[in-house]
């Protein structure tokens, strides 16, 4: 894992993003390039939820993904504090960005991506397991936070592949609500739920918040975002790429 000295580096200083720029190439286009934002600088902080601002297509969800690691980036860079030390994300080998995913960096995008035929109590105890937690612990965590979700319990031995949009994004919050992630990234938690789960979900985001998270958030929903946000991060104040 190489360290990041040269960008803010303070002992609260959870993520990091220097100079970043980001264009899309268009292979089937003829190599046409799609310019989405140069010059983007983010310094997120323990206990911050930075909501992400700014019309659709700015590049809001590209930037979670750059900081998770699915989308490189053209210039700039990205470091995330992990295991002590901030380390890039930017050229990192695949092995230290599943390290970091695994311990340090949890996401909840608007999808479920699951392995088929596993229950969604199973999934839902999947993260504990990976990092130590005893089965019997993991299990009643679980079981908890699938009922704070409204999971109806004869669903939780059922694999969620036929659930419906609200309900398979519940499980993707349980997963990953499950462990106690040091950083966030919310794509839309919220977007196919009702009132009362956009709700409990904004409570358990400010009790991540409250237990030192950092987060990185899209909440479309008014009521979410001014619940939860520390601050905002509007991208279209940025310039477009070259």
């Amino acid at each position: 894992m190489s360290a990041v000295p040269a960008i803010d580096t303070a002992r609260d200083v959870m993520v990091a993003v220097e100079g970043l720029a980001k264009a899309f190439t268009l292979h089937n286009q003829g190599g046409v390039e799609l310019p989405v934002w140069r010059g983007l600088d983010l310094v997120v902080r323990a206990g911050e939820c930075v909501v992400l601002a700014g019309r659709s297509g700015v590049g809001k969800s590209s930037l979670l993904r750059c900081i998770y690691g699915n989308y490189l980036a053209r210039a700039g860079r990205i470091a995330v504090r992990h295991a002590g030390r901030m380390v890039a994300i930017t050229g990192a080998e695949p092995r230290t960005v599943l390290a970091i995913r695994a311990r340090t960096m949890g996401y909840v995008s608007q999808y479920l991506r699951v392995i088929p035929r596993i229950s969604t109590l199973d999934l839902a105890i999947e993260p504990m397991l990976a990092r130590g937690m005893a089965a019997t612990a993991a299990a009643d965590r679980a079981r908890a936070l699938l009922a704070r979700l409204a999971i109806a319990e004869p669903l939780w031995s059922v694999p969620p592949a036929t659930f419906s949009g609200g309900e398979q994004q519940r499980v993707n919050l349980a997963r990953t609500f499950a462990v106690d992630c040091p950083i966030l990234l919310l794509d839309e938690p919220t977007a196919a739920l009702d009132a009362d789960n956009r709700r409990t979900v904004a409570e358990m985001i400010g009790e991540a918040r409250q237990r030192g998270s950092a987060i990185i958030g899209i909440f479309h929903d008014p009521e979410v975002r001014q619940a939860v946000g520390t601050r905002i991060f509007d991208l279209s104040r940025l310039p477009e790429a070259a």
